[in-house]
């Protein structure tokens, strides 16, 4: 636990300090004496200035201590450290929670976490470890006929798809708001196949700001399949003023 009152030959040390701080700070100069900090039982940092302009705000801590019933003060360690208005690098965060939508280029592999809570398995093997062959033929049967694949989306997995697909191109959208009929009735909808299927589609209308994505069955353009053409109003009749003279 660290003593709140600075040992006295410690506290007194700032020569000391300064000598040690100023031949770590070389060759740059040392800037001004900020104060003292009690670190311990007679273990005192002090701090000082850093004047390098790369390291604006810094400060150099030299920690000095002494042994029991010693009156010399040696020098423990130096070290440079940010100060409370220092310009600090952001905090360190992983790949994978930096990683953003689009990021992924030709060439690059995402593999998914093992424990990805948008996965879940898509089949589990109940035969016993001995009967390898019939789990092989189980396992052919099943890729045959496309139950094969190890992992499938979780309710979690498609829940948060739905939610970013819907953003997108959702009934809360302007070109929904403004859209003549939405997409369940459009004959360039292409349906999905799974549970999904019940709320989304694939547009493959070429003139649709959709084409290729996919829409909520509410969602809704000017390219519906059904959108007719306004009705051609006629113009009223010109009005001939029967009173005034034309002017020659």
């Amino acid at each position: 636990m660290r003593s709140r009152t600075p040992d006295r030959l410690c506290a007194e040390a700032v020569d000391v300090a300064r000598e040690a701080a100023a031949e770590a700070a070389h060759p740059q100069p040392l800037g001004a004496y900020l104060g003292a900090v009690a670190e311990g039982d007679r273990l005192v940092t002090h701090l000082f200035a850093a004047e390098d302009p790369g390291y604006s705000g810094w400060r150099w801590g030299v920690t000095v201590t002494r042994a029991a019933r010693a009156k010399y003060v040696t020098v423990d360690e130096v070290t440079l450290t940010p100060g409370p208005d220092s310009l600090l690098a952001p905090a360190w965060v992983p790949w994978h929670e930096r990683l953003r939508p689009g990021d992924l280029g030709p060439g690059d592999l995402l593999p998914a976490e093992d424990d990805d809570p948008r996965l879940e398995p898509g089949w589990e093997a109940t035969a016993p470890e001995q009967e390898t062959a019939e789990r092989a033929t189980v396992t052919d049967v099943a890729l045959q006929l496309g139950f094969g694949r190890p992992r499938v989306l979780s309710w979690l997995g498609a829940q948060e798809a739905a939610d970013r697909w819907e953003e997108a191109f959702g009934p809360e959208t302007a070109m929904a708001q403004a859209a003549p009929a939405g997409c369940v009735s459009c004959g360039f909808l292409l349906p999905l196949a799974g549970s999904l299927r019940q709320a989304f589609g694939v547009c493959a209308n070429e003139y649709s700001p959709a084409d290729g994505r996919v829409v909520s069955l509410a969602y809704g353009c000017g390219a519906h399949s059904d959108a007719e053409q306004p009705k051609h109003q006629q113009p009223p009749p010109p009005v001939i003023d029967h009173l005034g003279a034309d002017p020659l």
